[in-house]
């Protein structure tokens, strides 16, 4: 009877793992923190060290390509500015009556 309790815990667990997926949860989490640099650089070396261990167990090939790629900075777009506002303004834009 103990047999066959065990295998249905067993089997009920390998079902919930496969359906919930922590593995790749996790590594997902991981990957987020690692590449979008925000809070988590903020938190402190002992949340770094445990983010990047996390990434690092979960996707070891992608934290191998990560560490030796240089980083690069990110820069918001500079706008566009139209040399000709003034003219292309209509009359309202002027202040004028439309």
């Amino acid at each position: 009877m103990s047999v066959l309790v065990t295998t249905a815990v067993a089997l009920t667990v390998g079902y919930l793992f496969g359906r919930l997926r922590p593995w790749d949860r996790l590594g997902n989490w991981a990957a987020d923190q690692v590449r979008f640099t925000g809070p988590w650089v903020q938190g402190g070396t002992g949340r770094q060290a445990v983010v990047v261990l996390a990434h690092a167990i979960t996707a070891p090939r992608t934290t191998w390509n990560m560490m030796r790629t240089p980083a690069t900075e990110t820069q918001a777009p500079m706008p566009v500015r139209d040399p000709n506002w003034v003219t292309d303004r209509t009359p309202k834009d002027r202040g004028g009556a439309a």
